[in-house]
């Protein structure tokens, strides 16, 4: 007799990527790759390639609630992850159904910019997420864009991201990983996490002469992946962490560009 081995669930709430790079199709990739069964509840589905965002159709806000309610009746995710969620309504139906019940961990992307620079939240949708999601979640995992819309504040520098972690902390009661791939003038990709207790450093050497797409999907899918496993919070952030830059330096090409090895 086969005996079947048992994999916990993980659940990607998120934007279809018709070019395979970033979004669902990045985290079901992570979810594989770190040995967790990927589930998925498509908020939006999106015409783009690694270069640019052509087109943005959302879903209804009910199809979204249905796909979620779908997963938890008979796979019950051990962790979730958010990523784009477009439009006001797409977040309230998500708040409002982890808000009725007791939560798995949940992992917030607070995507709002693509990498080639497309807008991927509506601008009333910004005041709903701050209101409604953000105080439900685990950890939130904002690059240095997003986490500059949630405090007001130019991040340039290290320090900065350290008081940034500090006040969106205050701000929403969760655990904050500010990510600083994008920041300018350090030899190292660079990312504070900070749970309202402790703060951590992660670092990692940049790899040079590959442009990416879909990493902040796939780093927080590791997250996701690693507390779905039973990994605490500071082990999560480290796998992901190593992950990210793992698949970073095993991209492969895909025409003229780049795609992240999973």
């Amino acid at each position: 007799m086969i005996k079947h081995k048992s994999l916990s669930v993980a659940l990607t709430i998120a934007g279809s990527d018709s070019g395979g790079g970033a979004g669902v199709q990045a985290d079901l990739k992570t979810f594989a790759a770190l040995g967790v069964h990927g589930t998925s509840a498509i908020t939006c589905l999106t015409a783009q390639n690694p270069r640019r965002v052509l087109a943005i159709e959302p879903c209804s806000p009910e199809i979204v609630r249905r796909q979620i309610q779908a997963v938890f009746e008979e796979l019950p995710p051990a962790a979730v992850k958010t990523g784009m969620l477009f439009s006001a309504e797409i977040i309230r139906a998500v708040a409002g159904f982890f808000k009725n019940q007791k939560r798995p961990a949940l992992v917030v992307d607070p995507v709002m910019i693509s990498t080639s620079g497309a807008s991927l939240l509506k601008p009333a949708a910004c005041k709903i997420l701050r209101e409604q999601l953000l105080p439900l979640a685990t950890l939130i995992t904002p690059n240095l864009d997003e986490a500059e819309i949630l405090t007001g504040h130019k991040i340039a520098s290290v320090e900065a991201m350290r008081a940034a972690a500090r006040e969106i902390h205050a701000q929403f009661g969760c655990a904050v990983l500010a990510k600083g791939g994008h920041l300018r003038g350090i030899r190292e990709a660079v990312d504070i996490l900070f749970d309202g207790r402790s703060e951590w450093l992660l670092s990692a050497p940049f790899v040079r002469g590959v442009s990416t797409h879909g990493t902040g999907c796939t780093y927080s899918a590791a997250i996701t992946a690693a507390l779905a496993l039973n990994h605490d919070l500071p082990q999560a952030v480290q796998i992901g962490k190593r992950h990210v830059t793992a698949a970073i330096r095993q991209s492969y090409r895909i025409g003229k560009h780049f795609a992240l090895g999973h």
